[in-house]
């Protein structure tokens, strides 16, 4: 039985009633582009096969019943009226946030009755939080007939995360979710939100992506994750301009000049701005079919998040190591860091030497063991009944 039925099944037994419909949202991995979607800059996800699915009926009654397959606890009834940000630390905040978000936005959500399940993992840095909120935002826009298009979505579930959750996220991950096409990556400009599909299809190449889920879980709302954005902040500031995607690459070693005696804040900005220059450089490549030139790109990326930006961890510099000296054509952490995922671009024939390496050099240092996967570019959000 698949999970569209058996969360259509769940929902009747929960709630005594068929749902009015079942819709599915995936997580995603970011190939390029890593903590400049809130510096207005450039970042490159594809959307996951793993996927959060709801089965979701509306109320009328001011109501909103919320069930997760994945957690012991019964169902939480919660009143619209009392919604309110950063009064709720479970789980139930991110679906219970979209839907005050849609109401603070205008729009007449009058309740619902939702029951959930989900194959992203959680904590890997894959954007769990951003597949539920995307789930939900895009069953109640079908539901209650809102007419809102996929970046709006987008944009409400970020601030349902921002304010609801109290997480300081960027747009990238629910955009990946809402918007993401099978077969493609997504170049998103987080500024205007303009996007173009680049066709990602490794496996005609030859060439495997995979994602190693370290088993090290993170929390974007703890407080690294927002000292990094402040940091950001204060460097567009300094420099005088908007966001640090107005600082030119090749006026880069010029800025940091400017900076003086701000080492914190100079690593910061000399991360985003050649980050930035590294999604270009990736769509650049792809475009032009040299795939596998992408591999160092990725490489760079990482040692600018592990040197510069210092979100990364043990974990994942040694999956990027090992993964390097077995073979790979690149690799690099993905996601906010502290933890979660890493990514190795890697010949077909390299994968298996790849994937023991890794997995030995983890038991090796006493880590838990990572699990490893091939991530291939899926469809993002849809209806799925």
């Amino acid at each position: 039985m698949g999970a569209q039925q058996q969360v259509r099944d769940a929902f009747v037994e929960l709630y005594g009633a068929e749902p009015e419909g079942v819709w599915a949202a995936p997580g995603r991995v970011n190939l390029i582009g890593e903590h400049t979607d809130y510096n207005d800059g450039f970042v490159m996800p594809f959307a996951l096969p793993h996927m959060a699915v709801a089965a979701v009926s509306r109320r009328e009654d001011g109501v909103l019943r919320l069930h997760s397959a994945d957690i012991e606890a019964g169902v939480t009834e919660l009143r619209l009226d009392e919604l309110a940000p950063e009064t709720d630390r479970d789980w139930t905040a991110y679906p219970a946030g979209v839907v005050w978000a849609l109401r603070e936005a205008g729009h007449p959500v009058t309740g619902a009755d939702i029951h959930l399940t989900s194959t992203v993992p959680s904590g890997a840095g894959l954007s769990s939080s951003a597949a539920l909120e995307v789930v939900v935002a895009l069953a109640l826009n079908d539901l209650y007939d809102l007419g809102l298009q996929r970046w709006q979505l987008a944009r409400l579930c970020q601030r349902a995360e921002n304010v609801y959750v109290g997480a300081p996220t960027g747009i990238m991950d629910q955009t990946a979710s809402a918007c993401c096409e099978a077969g493609h990556a997504l170049f998103l400009d987080t500024r205007d939100l303009s996007q173009k599909q680049i066709p990602l299809d490794l496996a005609a190449e030859g060439m495997r992506l995979l994602v190693v889920d370290t088993q090290v879980k993170h929390a974007h709302s703890d407080g690294e994750y927002g000292k990094r954005r402040a940091g950001c902040e204060k460097g567009a500031a300094l420099l005088g301009v908007d966001a640090l995607r107005d600082v030119p690459y090749a006026d880069l070693d010029a800025a940091l000049a400017r900076l003086g005696d701000e080492e914190e804040v100079r690593r910061l900005v000399r991360h985003v701005v050649t980050e930035d220059e590294r999604v270009e450089r990736v769509v650049s490549l792809l475009e032009s079919g040299d795939t596998r030139a992408i591999g160092p790109v990725l490489t760079e990326g990482h040692a600018s998040l592990r040197d510069d930006f210092r979100v990364s961890c043990p974990e994942l510099d040694l999956v990027v190591d090992t993964a390097l000296t077995s073979g790979a054509l690149g690799a690099r952490m993905t996601g906010g860091g502290f933890g979660g995922s890493a990514i190795v671009l890697a010949e077909a024939t390299d994968v298996d030497t790849i994937t023991k390496a890794v997995t030995e050099a983890f038991a090796t240092a006493g880590f838990t063991a990572p699990r490893v996967f091939e991530a291939v570019p899926a469809a993002g959000a849809r209806r799925v009944d």
